[in-house]
């Protein structure tokens, strides 16, 4: 019975060792994805491996460790951007009045857009050497076609199948990551000029929305 016990108690502790290794790599992986955002937001352009270890205070082995490679942790960002970004990107005052839906929904693209855009630049370039970014990407503009479809269903509900769709496309073209890098960088406006073109620009495209 208490050679049993001690086997027990043996499993017990070399399981929580696992455990604890796991956590240990999971949470080094974390840190490092968070360095590799970090760097993308502080200068254009994939960062080196050197790099990201020294921001992350990790060696450059510790990174190859856990990514075959530096696509592998693109792949990993992005991933992590699509998760945190779709908890951020919840939907606010739905059941507002028109000017109340545009606000919030413009207030809270600009924030994704803002933080994310260095990583979508890097996605985005990448695409066609890494074949799974594609999915990632249309996920995430899935995503703002639902989030459209949900602000603005009373205005969408006026129009026909052929005009509603039509005027969907041309609202996730006007909200993407490419429009706001256009205004951002090469028309120089600040975030709020650019929430200011944004807002007036869906005020204006969609019909008038009808009476509750």
């Amino acid at each position: 019975m208490l050679l049993h016990d001690s086997s027990l108690n043996d499993l017990h502790r070399r399981r929580r060792q696992v455990d604890g290794r796991r956590l240990r790599s999971e949470r080094t992986r974390h840190l490092i994805v968070e360095a590799y955002l970090d760097l993308l937001r502080l200068a254009p352009g994939m960062p080196t491996a050197g790099q990201i270890a020294e921001h992350a205070g990790y060696s450059v082995r510790s990174i190859f460790e856990r990514f075959s490679d530096l696509d592998a942790l693109s792949l990993a960002a992005a991933d992590y951007a699509l998760a945190v970004g779709q908890t951020e990107a919840a939907a606010h005052d739905v059941e507002g009045d028109r000017p109340a839906r545009i606000r919030s929904h413009v207030e809270t693209r600009a924030y994704a857009c803002e933080k994310w855009l260095p990583l979508w630049r890097i996605l985005i370039g990448s695409q066609d050497r890494i074949a799974d970014l594609k999915p990632r990407i249309a996920l995430a503009r899935q995503g703002n076609m639902t989030r459209l479809k949900l602000m603005y269903a009373p205005e969408l509900s006026a129009l026909a199948a052929p005009a509603r769709e039509q005027l969907l496309v041309a609202l996730v073209a006007l909200i993407s990551f490419e429009s706001w890098d256009l205004m951002r960088d090469h028309f120089g406006l600040s975030p709020e000029a650019a929430r200011d073109v944004w807002r007036s620009t869906i005020d204006r495209m969609l019909p008038p929305t009808p009476p509750r």
